[in-house]
């Protein structure tokens, strides 16, 4: 309950900034091209704040949290005096309505680039890509003979944490094939060995990836490196059924219910199939061998399955401060840092919409809200450097998205206007009502399948 209510509050605040940000890009250039403003909004329904500035333009927070608009004087819907028309926007020239409408996403591919610079400047404490092994009979096969080795490059494009990786190999989804480049390591101490890095070809023809049951670093073959984790109690959840059984931080499982534990995932795997069961676990605490009677609670296991757990989490091996990497960066490098990402994110975006257009990416890979308040509220619980980089993530998503030639967003007014520009005359007002109804319904279909996927629906 709390853990949902957290990631509604992050949800909303980041929302609330996204749509601030692109609503005000609306908003100073449509005052500095002479347009009068009725009301600039953050939020629909009934109106919970407001003011008013020297022009005249309201300012309203409203009730529903999901977006916003900025309310032009336009001699299409609003009743002008003579006076009037000077200030309204559809009197403007088409490049002006331009200038206007763009301005929003460029607002959000701006509040991208000063989140990274912060994101940067406050420094992100992240790890190096280490590979374990490689899988079997997967497109990575080809690296199959290497262990312990480093990704240093995704189609030359540098790689320097785990995120980068993602990013990279989750552009390559619906392409035939990429070049991966590695640095193969001497030890588990992130020694790189004398080998040379070595660059492979990796086919894609019979890539499966299934966004809602794995990872695309997984999918792939990749086994990424994980410190060892002992069957012993590393931490306790209080008042778990861990806890209240009487397991304590220390203590070594050794049996349940008779059979000799290999390894944690073989323990995991029981408490999860006994949700509600009685088991008798073995331990060992200091010299002594206790047996401890142990009912797994019971919890949704997604897709619709129910599976136990106890909270409790196992004693696992430092991290080697080797693999570690912390990006930070004084003023000028944060600044070049934050245009490079804010750019990538833009060109990974634009060819995802192209890929679920062209069919190379199934609709099923959108996300909707409470996917996107999932992230809000992990990483709002990670700190504010990677709660920024959540928002700059987002905010480029939004503005890319709102740049698509639908009649009801930016991008379909800007098609409109680029029509005007090279007839020389405006789009009838039936033609732009069709293409609204047409493009609503797009809008909805889309919004729809992401809500869908969200609860595994289909």
């Amino acid at each position: 309950m709390l853990s949902g209510l957290w990631n509604l509050g992050a949800f909303i605040v980041a929302l609330s900034i996204l749509v601030a940000i692109h609503e005000f890009g609306h908003f100073w250039v449509a005052r500095r091209c002479g347009v009068k403003v009725h009301r600039f909004s953050i939020g629909f329904g009934k109106v919970l704040f407001k003011w008013f500035d020297k022009q005249g333009t309201e300012f309203a927070i409203a009730a529903i949290p999901l977006g916003g608009y900025v309310k032009m004087f336009d001699g299409r819907v609003d009743q002008l005096s003579a006076e009037d028309e000077a200030f309204a926007f559809d009197k403007k020239t088409v490049w002006q309505r331009i200038a206007i409408v763009s301005a929003g996403p460029l607002a959000n591919f701006l509040l991208a680039i000063v989140a990274f610079f912060f994101m940067y400047m406050i420094g992100v404490n992240s790890a190096k890509p280490i590979i374990e092994k490689v899988r079997p009979e997967t497109p990575m096969s080809a690296l199959q003979g290497e262990k312990l080795f480093k990704v240093v490059a995704v189609n030359e494009q540098q790689v320097e944490d785990w995120e980068a990786l993602n990013l990279a190999l989750v552009d390559q989804i619906g392409e035939n094939h990429f070049n991966i480049t590695i640095q193969p390591l001497q030890d588990a101490f992130g020694n790189e060995s004398s080998e040379p890095v070595k660059t492979f070809i990796i086919p894609l023809e019979n890539w499966l990836f299934d966004p809602k049951t794995e990872s695309v670093i997984s999918s792939l073959g990749l086994i990424p490196y994980r410190p060892a984790i002992y069957l012993e109690v590393g931490q306790l959840v209080e008042g778990g059924p861990g806890a209240l059984a009487g397991l304590q931080v220390g203590d070594k499982l050794l049996a349940i219910d008779g059979e000799k534990l290999n390894n944690w995932a073989q323990f995991v795997e029981v408490i999860q199939n006994n949700a509600k069961q009685t088991l008798q676990l073995e331990i060992e605490r200091g010299t002594m061998v206790q047996r401890i009677a142990l009912i797994p609670d019971v919890r949704d296991g997604g897709a619709g399955t129910l599976q136990g757990y106890i909270g409790v989490s196992p004693a696992v091996e430092a991290y080697p401060d080797e693999y570690r990497v912390k990006l930070q960066f004084g003023p000028l490098q944060a600044f070049d840092r934050a245009l490079d990402k804010t750019g990538q994110l833009i060109s990974l975006t634009f060819n995802t919409i192209i890929k679920l257009v062209t069919g190379d990416i199934s609709v099923k890979n959108l996300s909707g809200p409470v996917a996107i308040a999932k992230g809000a509220g992990m990483s709002a619980d990670y700190g504010i450097e990677y709660f920024l980089g959540f928002l700059a993530l987002i905010s480029v998503n939004l503005g890319l998205m709102n740049l698509i030639p639908l009649p009801v967003l930016d991008g379909g007014h800007l098609l409109y206007y680029f029509v005007e520009v090279v007839t020389g005359k405006p789009v009838s007002e039936r033609v732009q009502e069709i293409g609204f109804k047409i493009g609503a319904a797009i809008l909805m279909s889309l919004m729809l399948i992401a809500i869908l996927n969200d609860f595994n629906l289909w």
